[in-house]
């Protein structure tokens, strides 16, 4: 009697067995995924803060020992004690430099590209960073800095010194920009001097081609009711807003109220 071999038919189990590593494949891909976004978040929201605001505290405490450490200038006068009033008996050592009205005025000649020279200091927000000239994001935003618009006036001087920061990441020196109200405090420390300023008004957003909120004289062109008058010494601050992302621009308006010497 002849004996049969039986034939085993493979074809449906192998079709399932390669639908089911696919579909492992796929998972395992899906969650390695996950973990590099994860990974680039956390890069992103917390590293770059965390390194961006330890070189901004580091570069805050260079100039702060270069000026103490400075010479004084021959003839100098030694700082007068700050009394923390504004305006008033102190109205004449805060004006600023006569010249043409609606023209940019400075007290401190423009410094080089991408040198940190000043410090701005917001006690409403608990913010300290540094000023550099240039608002380049490698070299100036994405340190932890703040930038001054090169063609802006400079800090303490008749016109806009006009800075800009990042709301989120990198240091975000303006994330509570928004919390600014009518009278704040505003500093800006340079080797020079420590200039005061309150703040004048907040436009909470704005299109990023509304270049007129950096004037001389500052306005916005996309909402008119929002503009200063008539020419002064002012300090604009500008970031992104919402936060998170960079569809518009938030803005606040400061003008100077004292001056005092180093």
């Amino acid at each position: 009697m002849r004996e049969r071999i039986p034939v085993v038919v493979q074809g449906r189990r192998t079709r399932r067995s390669r639908a089911v590593r696919a579909l492992w494949t796929g998972a395992e891909l899906a969650v390695t995924l996950g973990a590099v976004l994860l990974l680039l978040v956390v890069h992103q929201l917390w590293w770059t803060n965390r390194q961006a605001q330890q070189a901004a505290r580091d570069q805050v405490g260079r100039l702060e020992r270069q000026w103490d450490t400075r010479p004084p200038a021959p003839g100098g006068r030694a700082p007068a004690p700050e009394d923390g009033r504004t305006g008033g008996a102190r109205a004449a050592q805060s004006a600023p430099p006569a010249g043409p009205p609606g023209r940019a005025g400075s007290r401190t000649p423009a410094p080089p590209e991408d040198l940190a020279y000043a410090v701005l200091r917001i006690p409403r927000i608990g913010l300290t960073a540094p000023i550099a000239q240039g608002v380049g994001k490698a070299a100036v935003l994405n340190r932890g800095y703040v930038g001054h618009y090169p063609h802006s006036a400079q800090p303490g001087g008749a016109g806009n010194a006009a800075l800009a920061g990042h709301r989120n990441t990198h240091g975000e020196p303006f994330r509570h920009l928004d919390r600014l109200r009518s009278g704040d405090t505003v500093r800006v420390d340079t080797a020079e001097a420590r200039y005061t300023y309150a703040v004048r008004r907040t436009l909470p957003r704005t299109t990023a081609g509304d270049g007129t909120v950096l004037a001389a004289v500052p306005y916005s062109s996309v909402h008119p009711a929002y503009r200063l008058t008539a020419p002064g010494a002012y300090l604009t601050l500008t970031t992104c807003t919402p936060e998170y992302t960079s569809t518009y621009r938030l803005v606040v308006w400061a003008v100077l109220r004292s001056t005092q010497s180093r």
